[in-house]
């Protein structure tokens, strides 16, 4: 067996990276389409961020830290209710996976973990990607596992 055979054939898992933003909806949509014809799992990751530290030295009051999680409470709670919607729609076995960090570190671990056959994720839009890289270029050049990335 080669490196990646892990010695068993039929359905795993689909990883979708999702974040609220138009193109990791399509992503999401593109994934779950792909999960029902192929009979296998469909786990869609949020990756919360760390707010940034230069929020939490000037902000003395707390106000924007907090809104800032607040915001991603919210966002989690649509995501979920999306992921449970969509499977019963389709008849998918879905979950959706939260965890606080890095999208490409979060991504990599949980499609690690679930022994994903894909991920999947959107295109960024934007410009600062074409000079640092995106997550999806990101993913490509590092993951153990196909990658996808849906405009």
């Amino acid at each position: 067996m080669g490196p990646f055979e892990l010695g068993t054939d039929g359905p795993g898992a689909i990883v979708v990276g999702v974040d609220g933003s138009p193109t990791s909806l399509r992503a999401a949509s593109y994934a779950a389409g792909m999960a029902r014809r192929q009979h296998t799992r469909l786990i869609a990751v949020y990756a919360r961020t760390i707010p940034s530290s230069l929020l939490i030295l000037a902000d003395h009051s707390g106000m924007s830290t907090h809104a800032v999680m607040a915001t991603q409470d919210e966002l989690e709670r649509q995501l979920r209710a999306e992921v449970e919607k969509q499977a019963a729609l389709w008849g998918l076995d879905a979950e959706l996976i939260v965890r606080q960090g890095e999208p490409l570190a979060v991504l990599s671990q949980v499609a690690k973990e679930k022994r994903a056959d894909a991920v999947i994720v959107g295109s960024s839009a934007s410009v600062g990607h074409r000079i640092a890289g995106s997550l999806a270029v990101k993913l490509v050049r590092c993951a153990r596992w196909p990658v996808t990335v849906v405009p």
